[in-house]
């Protein structure tokens, strides 16, 4: 039970989520056995206790106490269903509104549009005082565990709102944890960009407000990017080439290295980018290490192909009890082994399978069909000596055209990190000549009118 739990990071990467994103981390070590089932019921009841889950809530209490009857709860639930008969009296003049076919097509054919919001207060009588009940509604069914709706509802909140209402931001971070909960993965990509560009545009936002916000970003993406398909590739240019979340990682959650770690050994990009890895994890050897980024390590820095290999079983512990690690598991020890045959391979040019075998942690017969495999699927220029049982290595140098390829595809991303920096300076300068114009015009405008 100790082994695995000694790596476990989800009370750690808990405490930078919203509750409702840490229920499926806690079904997950159910799952898995990882606690004791009772500190598990106990965990998930006390989230419970501060959302209006209650029938939910009920179910745990039930399990953990049988014969008990949950007085509190029960009230808790009558209480709950007397609200909702409350925002559905005060919500449904607002769905009146929207529900008109004229309004409809307005909203299917200008997603996020402000023009919508005129349009809605000049045709159909919608009042200013109508934004809020919308919003508060959709986080009243997000609290009651119905995420689909919520969803639905911040998406009407969006269209309607301005864009400097004052729940916008909440409502981006409510509409990405609802396509989380409810695993849509595409619209989930699509907010989570727009969120970190929303933030930012937040110029009056002080450095640790914006530091606070990006890590909290940071840990809401893990969910996105490893669940959907471009998603390791996504994480890479996000934690290890974007300065600014690089920045916050080292500074206030170093544990995310694991999880980088991980998606550069997926990553198609592995030989490119694996420099600018080991130079983080040498910068922060100091203050996280797991068997992951130790492995890394062993096999960049130390060149120690036997601590590498010890590593990756402990490596299989880890992405078997990492909930978001769990699911591409065999893709990363797959990857990771193959790194080690890579390594040694650059520095031995005839190696006796038996000995790969070793290194590999695989019986010799499976090694040489991997190796095999590998040969036909052209990741590895070497022939197999069958009598010796030795491969033989025969590689050739790299192209100086395709290391030109590899050494620039990094600067694709970072002219567009840089193109949008010099984007979002350039638009501040304006909205401050705007206002200065303003002021001016306001400044003058009595004289003016006076002279006329």
């Amino acid at each position: 039970m100790a082994s695995s739990t000694n790596y476990d990071l989800t009370s750690v990467v808990g405490g930078y989520l919203d509750r409702h994103l840490i229920f499926p981390m806690l079904e997950f070590l159910s799952e898995k056995m990882v606690y004791d089932e009772q500190e598990m019921l106990e965990a998930r009841l006390k989230l419970l206790s501060k959302t209006n889950m209650v029938d939910f809530a009920i179910d745990v209490f039930g399990q953990l106490h049988p014969g008990l009857e949950p007085e509190d709860l029960i009230k808790k639930r009558q209480s709950v269903l007397e609200e909702l008969d409350r925002f559905n009296d005060i919500i449904q003049p607002v769905l009146n509104i929207i529900s008109q076919t004229e309004v409809q097509e307005h909203i299917t054919s200008s997603r996020q549009d402000h023009a919508q919001f005129e349009a809605l207060l000049s045709r159909h009588g919608f009042k200013l005082d109508m934004i809020k009940p919308l919003y508060d509604y959709a986080k009243f069914q997000y609290e009651c565990g119905k995420y689909p709706e919520a969803d639905d509802y911040l998406y009407l909140y969006q269209i309607v709102a301005p864009h400097d209402h004052h729940n916008i931001m909440n409502a981006l971070w409510g509409k990405l944890s609802c396509e989380i909960l409810t695993r849509s993965w595409e619209p989930a990509l699509e907010d989570l960009t727009q969120l970190r560009k929303r933030l930012e545009e937040m110029s009056k936002s002080s450095p640790l407000v914006k530091l606070q916000q990006r890590t909290w970003v940071i840990h809401w993406s893990l969910f996105v990017y490893f669940n959907h398909p471009k998603g390791p590739e996504d994480l890479v240019n996000m934690f290890l080439f974007d300065t600014d979340y690089l920045n916050a990682i080292q500074t206030t959650c170093p544990h995310i290295l694991r999880y980088l770690a991980a998606a550069v050994i997926i990553s198609k990009r592995r030989q490119t980018i694996l420099k600018d890895l080991v130079k983080v994890i040498k910068q922060e050897v100091y203050t996280f290490k797991d068997p992951i980024t130790e492995f890394v390590e062993c096999l960049y820095v130390n060149f120690d192909f036997d601590g590498a290999q010890a590593k990756l079983v402990e490596c299989k512990k880890v992405c078997k009890n990492d909930f978001f690690l769990a699911n591409c598991q065999e893709e990363l020890i797959a990857n990771a082994r193959l790194s080690i045959f890579e390594t040694f391979c650059r520095i031995h040019q005839c190696i006796s399978i038996s000995m790969l075998a070793q290194k590999l942690n695989m019986e010799e017969e499976n090694a040489e069909r991997w190796i095999v495999n590998l040969i036909r699927n052209v990741k590895l220029d070497a022939k197999i000596d069958a009598q010796k049982h030795f491969v033989v290595m025969t590689a050739q140098p790299q192209s100086i055209y395709q290391r030109i390829i590899d050494k620039t595809k990094p600067v694709a991303f970072q002219s567009q990190i840089v193109a949008q920096s010099v984007t979002k300076r350039l638009e501040m300068q304006r909205q401050q000549q705007l206002v200065q114009e303003k002021e001016v015009r306001l400044q003058y405008s009595p004289v003016l009118t006076h002279c006329c």
